[in-house]
């Protein structure tokens, strides 16, 4: 008995301890899974970063553009190969684009923190240059590898773009955004094409530290304070010592940065569409008249800017048609009406034929710095005045036709005219007539002026995905006139002879693909 006990004892023992193994082994209970959730406070497309009450959405574009007779991607002919209008000049040039942005937002007790960032791959055919001696070479846009092809020839890569990277809380805008001056439409009031004047632009975004105050019923004033280097500095010419030292418009002579641009903005935003009024100031700061700090310096400048923008919806002529248009006024503030896309930006050199005997061909200039000076003189400021608008017309829910223009305007007061031109306008003891000589000049006027025209037509099969055509038109209206003994430019194959001074034409043709995601 007591045998049969210690065996189902030892038994017992041994089945326990056999069950505590096998329970040992069992897995232990998972932690339940975070999926990712639809977070619907902001709109479609926001989900809940997993772990996190941050919201994200991902977005972005993917674009082919092809365009005829252009050296650039939609800005148009209007200086360098492009403005040659020779073998120099594309015949087309390509561009392929992914954009990618990233918009987070997260709900605090003092509102929602949304940061938003976007940037751009691009891949551009770009312009051959000559050199001078019989041989061409090819400048590619961005970088370059490191010879790795048969003739030792260097690589093109394409370029990255940072457009936006900005934070936004508590009314306050912090980093790289779209300029407070600007209409929501920016460049493109109804077109595809970049380089419209007369009006503020920026869409590849400016740094800035902004505070825009909400009224109600669609109205906000916003007071910013931005950057002023690359986007908004359209030159301080110094014309140098002697006439025609720097050549006839002289050469930019910014020193650093010291001031801001300072914008003021009022919106009213309604069912029936829109109305904004903007103000810049804008610090003109020069460096010195020489190489050296012992030569002087003109003193700065404040130039200012002026805009009023307006957005009509919804007209009688079709559902969803709309009228965007806006009109700018600057004085020493270039930037806001000939924006930084705007061909050239205000350095204008155009050529064409001509039927003038003895002249070789004909040439249009068209300068717009913010100012202009000489060795002891003071900076003169530049007048412009612009304006640009587009009509768009819904002919179904796919089809859409846009016409669009715009007119630009600049012009020089008396002391730089003379500066440019000599005391009595006729080119003589000024940096025009020093560069190009007097003989063959009739009229020595910097003032000029842009005019622009397009049609735009879009379609749009499937939802996102739109294929555009857009035809733009651009006259360049300056005021020299008779010939001059132009001294000729290697590198983009042009003689030193005699030119005519004459006003000229360009166009171009974008056709677009775009897929948006």
């Amino acid at each position: 008995m007591q045998f049969s006990k210690s065996v189902i004892l030892a038994s017992a023992a041994s089945f326990i301890g056999l069950a505590g193994a096998q329970a040992a082994d069992l897995p232990v209970k998972a932690k339940a899974v975070e999926y990712v959730k639809v977070c619907s406070l902001y709109g479609p497309g926001f989900y809940y970063i997993p772990g996190s009450d941050t919201c994200i959405k991902l977005g972005g574009y993917l674009r082919v553009d092809v365009l005829a007779n252009t050296n650039s991607d939609n800005t148009g002919n209007t200086s360098g190969a492009g403005g040659a209008n020779n073998r120099f000049t594309n015949g087309y040039t390509w561009r392929s684009r992914q954009d990618l942005n990233i918009d987070t937002r997260t709900a605090t007790d003092y509102g929602v923190v949304r940061t938003f960032f976007d940037a751009t791959f691009s891949w551009t055919t770009d312009s051959y240059a000559g050199q001078g001696n019989g041989a061409t070479v090819y400048s590619p846009i961005g970088t370059t590898q490191a010879p790795n092809n048969a003739n030792g020839g260097a690589v093109a890569n394409g370029t990255v773009g940072v457009y936006y990277a900005f934070i936004q809380f508590a009314g306050f805008t912090m980093g790289k955004a779209v300029s407070q001056f600007s209409t929501p439409w920016a460049n493109y009031p109804g077109n595809n094409y970049d380089g419209l004047v007369g009006g503020g632009g920026t869409i590849t975004g400016v740094n800035q530290f902004t505070y825009t105050a909400q009224f109600g019923n669609g109205v906000s004033m916003a007071l910013s304070a931005q950057d002023q280097s690359a986007y908004f500095q359209a030159g301080v010419n110094n014309l140098g010592a002697a006439p025609g030292a720097l050549g006839p418009f002289g050469l930019s002579n910014y020193a650093g940065t010291i001031a801001p641009d300072l914008v003021a903005m009022l919106r009213v935003d309604q069912a029936w569409g829109l109305f904004q009024a903007s103000f810049a100031a804008h610090n003109n700061h020069a460096a010195y008249y020489g190489a050296t700090e012992n030569t002087g310096h003109p003193d700065d400048k404040w130039g200012w800017a002026g805009q009023l923008g307006l957005s009509i919806k919804n007209i009688p002529t079709g559902p969803g048609d709309t009228i965007n248009i806006q009109g700018v006024y600057t004085n020493g503030a270039t930037r806001y009406n000939i924006q930084d896309l705007a061909g050239s930006a205000g350095a204008n050199t155009v050529f064409g034929g001509t039927n003038l005997a003895g002249a070789y061909q004909s040439v249009a200039f068209g300068m717009a710095p913010d100012s202009v000076f000489v060795a002891g003189g003071q900076q003169q400021l530049i007048t412009t005045w612009g304006m640009r608008g587009a009509y768009t017309h819904n002919w179904d829910a796919y089809w859409n036709t846009a016409i669009y223009g715009a007119y630009a305007g600049v012009r020089y007061n008396g002391t730089a005219k003379s500066y440019i031109c000599g005391p009595t306008g006729s080119g003589v003891g000024g940096s025009f007539g020093a560069a190009f000589g007097t003989a063959g000049l009739t009229s020595c006027n910097p003032d000029y002026n842009i005019a622009q025209l397009g049609l735009i037509t879009r379609w749009t099969p499937v939802k996102n995905l739109t294929f555009s055509a857009d035809l733009t038109y651009t006259h360049v209206d300056q005021k020299f006139a008779g010939t001059i003994a132009y001294p000729g430019s290697a590198g983009i194959g042009k003689p030193g002879t005699v030119y005519e001074l004459k006003d000229q034409d360009t166009v171009l043709l974008l056709l677009r693909a775009q897929r948006n995601w």
